[in-house]
């Protein structure tokens, strides 16, 4: 695997799960290899936890950005599982870039994404006045 070379991809597909709303810049999604995949030997899912399915990894001149690798392209380059980096979106594509590492310390990293950050569900200053 190349893990020296920036690989960057689109993913596309969102508007038919979640909309643009789990792609925050910076953020990790998880992807994994679909082989079974009716459509498409070559896909490749984007997901996270407590989500489920939020797009592909665009495979075709008319979904992938300019500048980015289809699927098919990166197949071979990746593991079964990995992840990208969210840098930019548009209206109709989410630019990432695969992230090379630890697998444990993406882990860790990604599960930090979905942590609840509220830790003060005791103050009194929230009660609802009426």
């Amino acid at each position: 695997m190349a893990k020296n070379k920036n690989i960057f991809v689109t993913i596309t597909g969102f508007n038919h799960y979640y909309g643009l709303e789990p792609f925050k810049i910076g953020n990790l999604i998880r992807c994994i290899k679909e082989p079974s995949n009716p459509y498409d030997s070559d896909a490749i899912r984007a997901f996270l936890p407590y989500i489920g399915k939020v797009g592909y990894i665009a495979n075709s001149p008319q979904t992938k950005a300019g500048g980015t690798e289809s699927a098919s392209r990166i197949y071979e380059r990746v593991p079964k599982r990995f992840y990208v980096r969210v840098l930019f979106t548009t209206c109709t594509k989410i630019i990432c870039r695969v992230e090379f590492g630890d697998m444990s310390d993406l882990n860790a990293e990604l599960e930090s994404q979905t942590e609840d950050k509220w830790d003060d569900w005791d103050n009194e200053d929230d009660e609802i006045q009426f």
